[in-house]
């Protein structure tokens, strides 16, 4: 383990040399960014000059996946490096208990200094994991009520974006020590609103996936995302600028990924890679080649194994994750896993999947298949859901499957068929994939106890107008107390 004592090594003797200082490590969070939604992945009108910066400066991973494309059980899969059904967080707003170790506890312990500035998501009772925790307020993800009973949206107010903190934490910081930053931004989670950004984005600009329907409610609609995705990349490169300032960079470790896919259909939620597929970009100039492309397979259960192995702050307990810090020095070297594991759980509606996945294929399996693959709730609200709503009777299956019960298996080839939308599942030719990839989830759902049957809890939306239901409260009741052992 690090010891701070070996930074002062060269007060002991004229002369002596200084022990290399320890690695920063700043990570930052985006919410509800899909993977190919930056410049650096080749979208061609979005502009994230400074995230595109870390991808010419740093690794980027093409292969990274989430264990849940859900906010707050993400965040605690990530923080905890357990799988969602592990942590006792596993549906949104449950918080995330006490008795789970976190990664920034062991860097605590290590001798960094620990801020988490933001949004933060993960109730209180782990909040002590870190020295310091600079919360963004309930925009984005507590969808309070109004007299009415209609949702209101917190898209304005002082940290509309959720980073304005990140800089001035930076600024602060104790000088004496190392430092861990977890920078969670508010952005691109809906609502939109108008003025995001100087020069908005405008219809034309959008890429509109095969699973959406090709009409200006979801153009505009994904231009207002994008407005967003650019301000974001804004505050990347504000933080960038502090840490050149602070000459800390060549010694810093900058990480950026999403919590999720995109808020749109077939997107955030889903176990498909609109959903669970993550962009991860990784910097430590020290470390990583320059404009190198990793196409290992990655969790994001494997970010804090390979946080704590860089910063010698010693393995989670329970963790799950493989360290991919050979990767950051060679993204060629062997891979460190051959299957990435995901999981769908309630997220406003009921819902219960599983997913494992190698850098070929992905077999999913469905577990409550009577169910549609209904969006978030803020989706169901959205102009791309209204449009698909509208166009229900002539939307080709691939679109209109968001309305009906899903197969209780489905198998895509990932190279043929990126988007995934032709189910191989019952193709005889694909027999021997489909009963290793049943085996891998057969013996991961054994070895991680997850439990059967899933726990389902009732939809607290609407699944057609997204309105509120009568079971809803806030702030949520929590796992213990939903489920009462």
């Amino acid at each position: 383990m690090f010891r701070p004592a070996l930074l002062f090594a060269f007060l002991l003797a004229p002369g002596a040399v200084a022990a290399e200082a320890p690695p920063n490590v700043v990570l930052i969070i985006a919410d509800d960014l899909g993977d190919g939604d930056l410049g650096c992945q080749g979208h061609p009108h979005l502009r994230t000059p400074n995230i595109d910066r870390l991808a010419a400066e740093g690794v980027q991973f093409t292969n990274a996946v989430l264990t849940i494309s859900s906010c707050s059980p993400s965040r605690a899969s990530l923080l905890t490096g357990k799988y969602p059904h592990e942590t006792d967080a596993e549906q949104l707003h449950w918080p995330l208990p006490g008795r789970n170790e976190t990664f920034s506890e062991r860097l605590k312990a290590a001798g960094y200094f620990t801020a988490a500035v933001g949004k933060w998501h993960l109730g209180n009772e782990v909040k002590d994991r870190f020295d310091l925790v600079v919360e963004a307020g309930s925009g984005g993800f507590v969808l309070p009520t109004g007299s009415d009973g209609q949702p209101l949206e917190m898209t304005a107010g002082k940290n509309p974006s959720g980073c304005a903190d990140w800089v001035p934490v930076l600024e602060n910081r104790p000088r004496n020590k190392p430092f861990f930053m977890w920078f969670a931004a508010l952005d691109p989670h809906r609502d939109y609103a108008a003025d995001t950004i100087p020069n908005p984005y405008d219809a034309a600009d959008a890429v509109v996936p095969p699973f959406l329907p090709d009409v200006y409610g979801t153009r505009n609609d994904l231009a207002n995302y994008m407005d967003e995705v650019t301000r974001l990349d804004g505050y990347v490169g504000d933080v960038l600028a502090e840490l050149d300032r602070q000459g800390v960079a060549e010694n810093t470790l900058v990480l950026f990924m999403s919590d999720n896919g995109r808020p749109f259909p077939r997107c955030k939620t889903t176990l498909y890679d609109s959903g669970v597929k993550t962009p991860l970009l990784a910097r430590l100039p020290s470390v990583t080649p320059a404009g190198a492309t990793c196409e290992r397979l990655v969790s994001s259960v494997d970010v804090s194994a390979t946080i704590l192995d860089l910063c010698d702050a010693g393995p989670l307990k329970d963790g799950r994750g493989e360290s991919f810090l050979p990767l950051l020095k060679n993204p060629n070297s062997e891979p460190i896993r051959e299957f990435a594991f995901s999981e769908k759980n309630w997220h406003d509606y009921d819902a219960s999947q599983r997913s494992v996945r190698t850098t070929a294929f992905k077999y999913i399996r469905n577990l409550a298949p009577e169910l549609p693959n209904t969006p978030p709730a803020d989706a169901v609200r959205s102009p791309t859901f209204r449009a698909m709503q509208n166009l229900r009777p002539s939307l080709p299956p691939e679109q209109a499957a968001i309305f009906t019960p899903g197969p209780a298996e489905e198998l895509y080839d990932l190279r043929e068929d990126p988007h995934e939308l032709t189910n191989l599942a019952a193709d005889p030719r694909h027999a021997d994939v489909l009963t290793d990839l049943r085996t891998a989830l057969d013996e991961w759902t054994e070895e991680t106890a997850d439990p059967r049957p899933p726990l389902r809890s009732p939809d607290e939306f609407d699944r057609e107008t997204g309105n509120p239901k009568p079971p809803r409260q806030r702030p949520r009741p929590s796992k213990a107390e939903m489920f009462p052992k």
